[in-house]
């Protein structure tokens, strides 16, 4: 069966946590939209405001592809710790920050080609 695109609401599991650690959930998720935004914001600058370049169009997708992923894991994430606190379980293991961290290798080392090619040519 495939996995929802949103999960259920964890709020109608378990018992409710102290509400210290809920803001400190909810706080994390809207540093990740942040994040997302930030990243979203980048690319579209990179395509409207940038002067072209080789690789312009290619290094803004990235970028927005890149926020893209970050908004929609971010709710995932911020679901399974929700429901982790409820139920007094571990924190789950998040690929969220290896996936942000690769992204943003990616768009430098991109970044850096594209300046290289284009001062080259």
């Amino acid at each position: 069966m495939p996995r929802s695109l949103f999960p259920p609401n964890p709020r109608h599991t378990g018992h409710e946590p102290d509400y210290r650690f809920s803001f400190a959930n909810e706080r994390t998720f809207l540093a990740w939209i942040r994040t997302s935004l930030a990243l979203s914001a980048g690319g579209l600058a990179v395509v409207e405001l940038l002067p072209q370049f080789v690789g312009r169009d290619v290094l803004g997708i990235l970028l927005l592809v890149l926020g893209f992923l970050t908004a929609a894991t971010s709710f995932r994430r911020w679901a399974a710790n929700e429901r982790a606190l409820r139920l007094d379980a571990p924190l789950p293991a998040s690929r969220l920050p290896r996936l942000l961290a690769a992204g943003v290798a990616v768009v430098g080392l991109a970044a850096a080609s594209f300046l290289l090619v284009d001062r080259l040519s």
